[in-house]
């Protein structure tokens, strides 16, 4: 069965940074496109970052671009966001998604597209 775990949540203070871990069991790894979304207290969840099952390809949220970093060791079976300059409004629980795809160059924002969620990790943004 597939599942997916995330890590490295916690609480930091603003300018500080926090690198989140998505392990993935259960699948070949290597055949989803992966993406991180994140929901913060009284709000829908919104997307963050994407990539591509090569980890090639990748995208962000404006408001992240330049600050945030999403990549992937397939040799691992993890997808990472490398958060740095962390700011009180990046507070929220992060999750991590996947889905499986034959195209390896194609990154997906669409919460919809996923298949797989992993439980979220809490990220908390001191001022």
């Amino acid at each position: 069965q597939v599942q997916l775990v995330e890590s490295g949540g916690g609480l930091v203070q603003a300018g500080g940074s926090l690198r989140l871990s998505c392990a993935a069991s259960g699948l070949t790894f290597s055949s989803y496109a992966m993406g991180w979304f994140r929901q913060a207290p009284g709000k829908e969840r919104e997307f963050v970052a994407a990539i591509s099952r090569s980890g090639r390809n990748t995208y962000q949220l404006d408001s992240v671009k330049g600050r945030f970093t999403i990549s992937r060791d397939n040799a691992k079976n993890t997808v990472y966001l490398q958060m740095n300059n962390l700011k009180p409004e990046d507070t929220a629980v992060y999750y991590c998604a996947g889905k499986f795809v034959y195209s390896t160059g194609s990154y997906y924002p669409g919460e919809n597209e996923y298949n797989h969620w992993g439980q979220g990790t809490q990220v908390t943004v001191s001022s």
